[in-house]
């Protein structure tokens, strides 16, 4: 990718944005790094719309966070895919991990699953309470059976990675007791109907990746590449979210917004490129582009100097 890699022979790349709230420059970051990747090796780039948790969204967001990427200049190929549309994929998919004898219905809550007292790397593990009971209730979760065998894979930016999912993880949830399906689930049926072969996003999502490639093994998917971006945070070290009030992209300002993401993705662009126009910048960002910049994180005061130029 970028010089590290100067062709790719299949190129599918996506941006999924969940319609919480307006674009932010945190989604703006990771939107810009996955276009350009796949711009760049003249590949397809696809948006989709991660809406599966309906009582997450906001009415009108998606409208929005479409309607600020075309202003910005950011083109897609195909059709945008919504998984409130695919439940009955994503149940088709659960059937067939149930017949593989991995999946099983769990009625604990989560402050049993507090008391247990095992921490992993994301919080309190589950204990395996219902693991080998037979339940049908219809008021559970189904989780899938892990295993401790180290899931590895490559990431881009940060190199080898392995998780042991029975540990540092425990069995993960796949679908809710409300009915709605996991990220999880969702996010590796939608990478595969769609054959995306690379996965540039956020950082923080770099956890759950064992998780999606373990999903990906036992569903027979292809595995895509990985690259994790670093994550835009706000001056108290938090991610930049709807939850601490980012705020939106202004598109009216496009340019501006979009140097500021490409200087924070490491990139070096000339002054002058903040006053001309989105196509010239989007011509530059795409023949410039570099990966062996992109840093692997920066510090609070590198992203309020860069928050500061917009």
């Amino acid at each position: 990718m970028g010089n590290l890699q100067s062709s790719v022979s299949t190129y599918r790349g996506r941006f999924a944005p969940s319609p919480t709230g307006p674009l932010h420059f945190g989604s703006l970051v990771a939107a810009v790094g996955s276009y350009l990747d796949a711009r760049f090796h003249h590949g397809k780039w696809l948006v989709r719309i991660e809406d599966v948790d309906s009582y997450r969204q906001m009415p009108g967001a998606d409208s929005k966070i479409l309607k600020t990427l075309e202003k910005l200049g950011m083109e897609w190929d195909e059709d945008i895919i919504y998984q409130s549309q695919r439940h009955e994929i994503y149940q088709a998919a659960l059937d067939l991990l149930d017949r593989q004898g991995l999946i099983y219905h769990c009625t604990c809550s989560r402050k049993e699953i507090a008391d247990s007292n095992i921490i992993g790397i994301s919080g309190p593990i589950y204990p395996g309470t219902c693991r080998n009971q037979i339940s049908t209730e219809k008021q559970s979760v189904l989780r899938i059976r892990t295993h401790n065998h180290p899931i590895e894979f490559h990431d881009i930016l940060k190199g080898s990675m392995s998780q042991r999912l029975n540990s540092d993880i425990g069995d993960f949830v796949l679908r809710r007791a409300d009915g709605i399906f996991s990220y999880q689930l969702a996010v590796v049926v939608d990478d595969a109907a769609q054959h995306i072969t690379y996965i540039v996003r956020g950082a923080d999502l770099l956890d759950s990746t064992p998780r999606q490639v373990y999903l990906q093994h036992v569903l027979n998917y292809a595995i895509p590449r990985f690259m994790h971006l670093p994550v835009v945070t706000n001056a108290m070290g938090e991610k930049l979210s709807k939850q601490t009030y980012a705020s939106p992209i202004d598109s009216s300002n496009a340019v501006s917004q979009l140097v500021a993401a490409l200087q924070f993705l490491g990139q070096d662009p000339p002054g002058e490129l903040l006053r001309s126009n989105i196509s010239l910048f989007w011509q530059w960002a795409i023949t410039h582009w570099q990966i062996e910049k992109i840093p692997n994180k920066l510090s609070i005061q590198e992203h309020s100097a860069i928050r500061s130029n917009l």
